[in-house]
């Protein structure tokens, strides 16, 4: 059986409420998925993959540089891409869903990324896109993930 695999994504900079709620989601993801996917870096990205390990659960960095020191102490796996911002599409495309937390244009991209290639993407918080899941809560984005995979 295949593993199932959440990429998260945001912003490199975060108030601590939104860092609270990605390490929340991180955790909360840990019971339902086998493995989180993440850019690998700080802000939203450090506090879910924190939230997911604390959970129990594996994570991954897809990193822009070729350094992996580059990554955050919660990363098991790094994979140093040296793509730069090309980078997202690896991110989205290694996953069976996308969980989308504030962000800028990066995190746009990457939404992007997701509708061109059909990959269901839960907003929380973040970009507001008439054909992404918007929820309000680390508890409706974690049900909305659960539906999702039954789908699969």
């Amino acid at each position: 059986m295949q593993k199932k695999i959440v990429s998260v994504i945001g912003g490199h900079n975060c108030t601590e409420e939104v860092e609270q709620e990605a390490f929340d989601l991180g955790r909360n993801l840990a019971k339902v998925v086998d493995i989180l996917v993440s850019g690998g870096l700080r802000g939203t990205m450090k506090a879910v993959c924190s939230g997911f390990k604390a959970g129990g659960g594996l994570t991954i960095g897809i990193i822009p540089s070729y350094n992996k020191n580059d990554a955050n102490k919660f990363v098991d796996v790094v994979i140093p891409t040296g793509l730069g911002l090309a980078r997202n599409v690896l991110v989205v495309k290694s996953a069976d869903v996308v969980v989308a937390l504030p962000g800028k244009a990066g995190t746009l991209s990457e939404i992007a990324y997701c509708l061109q290639f059909g990959i269901p993407v839960i907003s929380l918080g973040s970009w507001d896109i008439k054909a992404v899941i918007k929820v309000a809560t680390v508890k409706d984005a974690v049900m909305q993930v659960k539906r999702i995979l039954r789908k699969d």
